[in-house]
């Protein structure tokens, strides 16, 4: 079959639509958590995201995302505030977290759950093998609110977002609450990632998230620049993707971060020969 022949099927154009919009949001945040030295956060809530899946399919949810969104909301905010504990370091409480949801969460699998096929089940959700191309007609709608809320979230306050990424103790002595939009990137993070489950499952929305940023800053040094090459990265990546998977068969998630991974290392080949010819 052809392209055109396969962009007919609804299902192809819904994967695409959100696979677009998750990639965008992905990106703009990336840069952030990476200068921010916080990279190991989106893989954290994904480990809770998978948690709270693992019980909405306990419970029989025919809509699961409403769920998974507040579990790991939540799990974001008490993230953020065990990270500020003196007692417990940021990375600590990230691994706490993220292990701890990650194995409770295929442990109610394990006893509760009534599929026949349970290894598959767990397969899907942690590497995003097919879920992105059975998404419904609500889903869609429902990742397309989210994913504008985001966006919105970020072109607002972005002169915030940045400032507290480079000085927040500057930020701060200038009046900025940095605790309320500390909060608010935890919030917006946790959202992207589990818009992000969908389309590479849990194990691989780091690489979703982190690749984008690390690759625009091998090319680009202003904060614009490289969220603006970040995003348009993230997208091409995410879209060349998902047409190779859905024409080879290949596995969606693992197809995306492949093709992130390449461009990461093509970009990193482009910044050194050009960081030479200016030697």
């Amino acid at each position: 079959m052809t392209l055109l022949e396969y962009l007919q099927y609804p299902f192809v154009r819904y994967a695409l639509i959100v696979g677009v919009l998750i990639a965008l949001c992905s990106s703009l945040l990336g840069v952030t958590l990476v200068l921010k030295r916080f990279s190991f956060i989106g893989d954290g809530l994904s480990h809770v995201a998978f948690g709270g899946l693992a019980i909405a399919a306990v419970m029989n949810l025919t809509n699961e995302m409403p769920l998974v969104l507040a579990v790991t909301v939540v799990s974001a905010v008490l993230l953020l505030r065990t990270g500020q504990n003196a007692k417990i370091k940021g990375d600590a409480a990230i691994a706490m977290i993220s292990v701890g949801a990650l194995a409770i969460g295929y442990l109610l699998m394990n006893l509760f759950s009534t599929s026949s096929n349970l290894s598959g089940d767990v397969c899907t959700t942690l590497f995003g093998s097919t879920s992105i191309l059975t998404l419904t007609r609500s889903e869609v709608w429902l990742s397309i609110v989210l994913s504008v809320l985001v966006v919105a979230i970020f072109i607002f306050f972005y002169h915030k977002i940045f400032a507290i990424t480079f000085d927040e103790s500057f930020a701060k002595a200038t009046g900025t609450h940095t605790g309320l939009y500390n909060l608010l990137i935890a919030i917006v993070i946790a959202v992207i990632i589990v818009l992000a489950m969908n389309l590479v499952g849990s194990l691989l929305i780091s690489a979703l998230v982190i690749f984008p940023a690390l690759s625009a800053m091998r090319l680009f040094k202003s904060f614009k620049a490289v969220t603006v090459c970040a995003a348009v990265f993230s997208v091409v990546c995410t879209v060349t993707g998902l047409l190779v998977s859905v024409m080879s068969g290949t596995p969606v998630g693992s197809t995306i971060v492949a093709v992130d991974l390449a461009a990461f290392l093509l970009c990193w080949l482009v910044g050194k020969l050009t960081a030479g010819r200016a030697a």
